[in-house]
């Protein structure tokens, strides 16, 4: 596929600095208003599911090699990655992520996704963007674009990234594993950003230091003696011992950890049985375990191998039939967190280009996950920083639907126009001309 860049777009590709700096807001929003508003509409129709993204990559990838970038795709699967050199300087990453989710949308919109999409598990399941990440992309291009045509306001290598399968935090660890740092030039930082449903558009938010927590997936199958409803004493009832494996659980971060520290253990799936009167011989659990720091992470999943074992012992299960604890080998990541020196550079150079009035600070909500920390994490030497960009009208935020809700809803040109002047003001300003 390729994609034609019309004459006015070609037009900002070789505009002077000057008007390229004092005229960004103009550019992006012209780029919008020409380009990006359809771009997101294909997106957003059209969303494709964690890992399988074929069709997302492939228009990512025909976009960014007709901005005249170095494309390379199949990446970590369907990863893409473009490359910009312009000179002698510092090497920034910036990565938007692709996939959608296994929701049947119900916004309401004009553009709703009907599309429908057979998953990894061989099971066909409606498609929604209700992430956002129909943004992210679409502002990927449009920062592409920006940096192009600004090519006089900075020096150094451009790497952008299109990532699948953030959702199910396996991707961004599967680039790195398929060589993002060696066949490609390694960040010194990396930059990304979230649109967020609880943040008014207009508004961006920097932290200087965490922003998603760690997140691990557990499954524990839960082993008894099946027999008939009406004769529990003949048997070990499976149902009951999970149950008390789930309340028991709790008190691991309620009294197993430090208070002020975030830590979080959910049951989100309790399966057994198979009719009213029989007493099964199995029920199987699956949690998600979030946290803010590796001890408590360490604490968190040790003690959930300690509450399923000795619960199970305390009811009478045999030795032979303890619980079977599984740690996911690829639905996991640390938690990210923010260079502090790094994100006050994007802060300051934000604050001064688009008002003190952009940048807000909030108290976190809730302990949400994100993969983008296997591409900072501390042994990379990787400096990163992951803000969030405002996707809610502020007169709409008190009735807005969260994330991952059918209902979910963005308004598209604040968020992306937003995002895509963030990103070149961040890149640029790690990029200087003139050395700092």
């Amino acid at each position: 596929m390729r994609v034609l860049m019309t004459t006015a777009i070609a037009a900002l590709l070789t505009c002077s600095p000057a008007l390229a700096q004092d005229g960004l807001k103009a550019a992006v929003q012209s780029d919008y208003d020409m380009n990006l508003a359809a771009l997101f509409d294909h997106f957003h129709r059209n969303p494709e599911l964690s890992g399988l993204e074929i069709q997302t990559s492939a228009r990512m990838a025909a976009e960014l090699s007709a901005l005249g970038y170095d494309v390379t795709t199949g990446i970590g699967g369907t990863g893409v990655v473009a490359v910009l050199k312009n000179g002698d300087g510092p090497t920034v990453m910036i990565r938007a992520d692709m996939d959608g989710l296994p929701l049947n949308e119900q916004s309401g919109l004009a553009n709703a996704s009907t599309a429908r999409q057979t998953d990894s598990d061989g099971i066909e399941k409606p498609v929604m963007h209700a992430c956002g990440h129909d943004v992210h992309i679409t502002a990927l291009v449009g920062t592409a674009r920006q940096m192009m045509a600004r090519k006089a306001n900075w020096a150094g290598t451009l790497v952008l990234i299109a990532q699948p399968a953030e959702e199910r935090i396996f991707g961004a660890r599967a680039m790195v594993q398929d060589g993002l740092y060696s066949r490609f030039p390694k960040p010194d930082y990396a930059l990304a950003f979230h649109v967020s449903a609880d943040l008014a558009t207009g508004s961006l938010e920097v932290p200087l230091g965490i922003t998603a927590s760690s997140s691990d997936s557990i499954d524990i199958a839960v082993h008894g003696i099946g027999t008939h409803g009406a004769y529990p004493h003949l048997g070990i009832d499976p149902i009951v011992v999970a149950s008390a494996i789930v309340m028991n659980l709790q008190t691991l971060p309620s009294r197993s950890i430090n208070p002020l520290e975030g830590a979080i253990v959910t049951v989100g799936s309790f399966h057994g049985g198979i009719k009213h009167n029989i007493i099964s011989d199995r029920v199987d659990l699956q949690l998600t375990v979030r946290s803010d720091n590796p001890e408590t992470r360490t604490a968190l999943l040790d003690g959930i191998d300690r509450v399923a074992r000795g619960t199970a012992l305390a009811m009478g299960v045999p030795e032979d039939r303890l619980p079977t604890v599984v740690r996911s080998p690829t639905e996991n990541t640390p938690p990210t967190i923010n260079d502090a020196a790094t994100a006050q550079r994007v802060r300051d150079v934000l604050r001064s280009s688009l008002g003190a009035g952009t940048l807000t600070e909030s108290s976190r909500t809730g302990m949400g996950a994100e993969d983008f920390a296997y591409f900072v994490t501390p042994e990379s030497g990787v400096k990163g920083v992951y803000f969030s960009v405002g996707g809610t009208p502020a007169d709409q935020l008190a009735g807005a639907p969260g994330h991952h809700s059918p209902l979910f809803r963005i308004e598209p040109e604040p968020s992306v126009t937003l995002g895509v002047e963030a990103s070149v003001l961040a890149a640029e300003a790690l990029m200087p001309r003139t050395a700092l």
